[in-house]
């Protein structure tokens, strides 16, 4: 289970992580979920950034209340429900936690752990550096995952500055905190991936596609292939 943010509240006060600089074009806020306005071409597929944003600009709220980005931030950021899928904006951790590789172990990553909540097809644990997956929060009473059908190896699409990048629910972290991705989700975004100075402060849209399935968890092409055609349903549906 991922705790940085915790730890590192813990560890230093008052202090945010560091955010990655915002590319100038993707500073421009109009919709009130903070996302980037830009609409580059989506990422890994025909599916368009802006067109899921605009399926996400209203929150039907499913959260008994509201989640922290870390221990020092107001918990006012919902869990939303809508077309089959649960969605949020928040900021973007980077968890590095699982097998250890070159730039995710304990020299790299002073929150590093060497477990993800859930594992690989044949028992290893997951591979941060390689593999995008996300970090859902811990069942409490603001929010149980499982409840809204959400599981490892769940397919989400997480949108950042006019991007689409596919990945698989494979971690869990604090119970009242929320907005972490693996190093490769970052990476893959555009966003530094550094775990103790990477990530952003906010604009990161997360939309899991609930009862879905990769198996093997760590396909990231059948999670590719997944996410597309649930996002384009939930794009169609009312």
């Amino acid at each position: 289970m991922c705790i940085r943010h915790a730890a590192f509240a813990a560890a230093a006060g008052s202090a945010l992580l560091a955010a990655a600089a915002l590319p100038a074009d993707a500073l421009a806020d109009p919709n009130p979920w903070g996302a980037a306005s830009n609409d580059f071409a989506s990422y890994e597929g025909p599916v368009s950034a802006s067109d899921l944003l605009a399926k996400v600009n209203d929150c039907q709220q499913i959260s008994n209340g509201g989640y922290r980005t870390d221990e020092e931030a107001p918990a006012n950021i919902p869990v939303c429900a809508k077309n089959g899928a649960v969605f949020w904006q928040a900021d973007m951790d980077i968890d590095c936690d699982g097998q250890p590789t070159g730039r995710c172990n304990a020299a790299t990553d002073p929150w590093f752990q060497d477990a993800t909540t859930f594992q690989q097809s044949d028992g290893a644990q997951l591979n941060a550096e390689t593999l995008p997956f996300i970090v859902v929060p811990g069942e409490s009473g603001i929010w149980d995952y499982g409840s809204s059908r959400i599981m490892g190896g769940t397919v989400a699409a997480v949108i950042y500055g006019g991007r689409v990048q596919y990945a698989v629910v494979g971690d869990t972290g604090p119970t009242g905190i929320i907005g972490e991705a693996s190093y490769a989700t970052a990476e893959a975004l555009g966003i530094s991936p550094d775990p103790m100075s990477g990530g952003v402060e906010s604009g990161v849209t997360y939309i899991l596609f609930e009862n879905s399935l990769v198996s093997p968890i760590e396909s990231h092409e059948g999670a590719v292939a997944l996410g597309e055609a649930l996002a384009r349903d939930f794009l169609q549906n009312n």
